[in-house]
């Protein structure tokens, strides 16, 4: 009987999953990834240790075996470590992306591979079906508001042949709609919006306990100064918020067009559609990798540029080197240096890479 293991964040979707994988009659355990130990909230309580209570009250529920599985060493160097060198250095790197490549279907894959087991499961949304090649594709989900293929295109084909996505084909009501029929104890636990496995942390507030604030002007595009940031790292292309700058207009606010990184300067503008120092069709992509056959030769695709952009139709052109070039048919918003860009053939996921140098209006930085 194949064994597979269960990632349980404590969420109602992971826990579904894991539910639904024992019904097959397949031997399962559940186990928690402890990526990364927070210090006490205000209140004194152990926010990860909730998250631990949860996944654990689920899998008890469900009739399973559950751990916890201590990656932090690993999530560390090959996830914590980018990160934090990423927004150092002005770009914006995809924790998330990373942590399924490398944490999820990379190290706790080995820990799985390692304990006997098959294959490893979670809650994404997402579909794996075999295809005419005999290689296994990652598909779209049948819920498309809450596809998560996005977070899953630097896998490679050995990870999705060892992947197990059991919700894929359910969308979110009934998810939760099977979890209240099974008595499951989080059947009604809010969705996370953290990082990755590391819980309910802002993305700033993690990043000042490693990158101290340097500040610096901020300026429109003809160089004027507006007013002073507190560091390049709080902010990303295409930002609105928290910027405090004025706009002087009840229809346009300013947001954040460029980073430039030697003048520790943050370049502004005021939004508006089609704005140049905004969008962009053009982008060069490093670190490409594929879920299947590599692509050699120019093909179209849809391209989607961050998580929930809807994917666009592009001209895709691998070069030498994990590099390849993507243009756009339409100007898209505020392509961003570090994020994933996903491309798509129809429903199957291709593969991704990370924008790199921005053509025609953004600057590499």
């Amino acid at each position: 009987m194949p064994r597979i293991l269960a990632a349980m964040s404590g969420g109602v979707d992971s826990s579904v999953a894991a539910a639904l994988l024992k019904a097959q009659g397949l031997e399962v355990e559940g186990a928690y990834m402890k990526n990364w130990l927070h210090e006490t909230d205000v209140l004194g309580h152990c926010p990860w240790q909730d998250d631990i209570d949860a996944a654990r009250a689920a899998a008890d529920a469900i009739g399973i075996p559950f751990r916890v599985i201590n990656l932090m060493d690993a999530y560390r160097e090959r996830v914590v470590r980018r990160l934090i060198d990423g927004y150092a250095s002005g770009i914006t790197p995809n924790p998330d992306a990373l942590c399924n490549r490398e944490i999820k279907f990379g190290v706790l894959s080995d820990v799985a591979r390692t304990g006997g087991f098959e294959a490893v499961a979670t809650g994404h949304y997402a579909r794996r079906a075999l295809g005419p090649g005999g290689e296994w594709d990652i598909l779209e989900a049948a819920d498309r508001n809450k596809d998560q293929t996005y977070f899953l295109a630097l896998l490679s084909q050995p990870q999705i042949a060892a992947a197990r996505f059991p919700i894929g084909e359910m969308i979110k009501p009934q998810v939760r709609e099977m979890a209240r029929r099974l008595a499951l104890p989080n059947a009604e636990r809010k969705d996370s919006q953290g990082i990755c496995f590391i819980g309910k942390v802002k993305m700033s507030d993690f990043l000042s306990e490693f990158i101290p604030d340097r500040p610096g002007p901020i300026i429109d595009t003809g160089g004027r100064v507006l007013g002073e940031h507190r560091g390049l790292h709080h902010f990303t292309l295409g930002q609105r918020r928290g910027i405090r700058v004025p706009s002087n207009t009840f229809a346009r606010a300013y947001v954040v067009v460029g980073k430039r990184t030697p003048e520790n300067a943050l370049v502004v503008a005021l939004e508006q559609p089609g704005a140049p120092d905004l969008y962009a069709r053009r982008a060069t992509l490093d670190g490409v990798s594929f879920t299947g056959a590599p692509l050699t030769s120019p093909a179209r695709l849809r391209a989607r540029p961050r998580y929930r952009a809807p994917a666009a139709p592009a001209l895709f052109t691998p070069e030498a080197g994990g590099r390849a070039r993507i243009e756009f048919d339409s100007p898209q918003r505020a392509l961003t240096p570090g994020q994933v860009c996903a491309f798509y053939d129809g429903p199957r996921l291709v593969g991704g890479g990370h924008f790199a140098e921005i053509s025609e209006t953004q600057k590499a930085i």
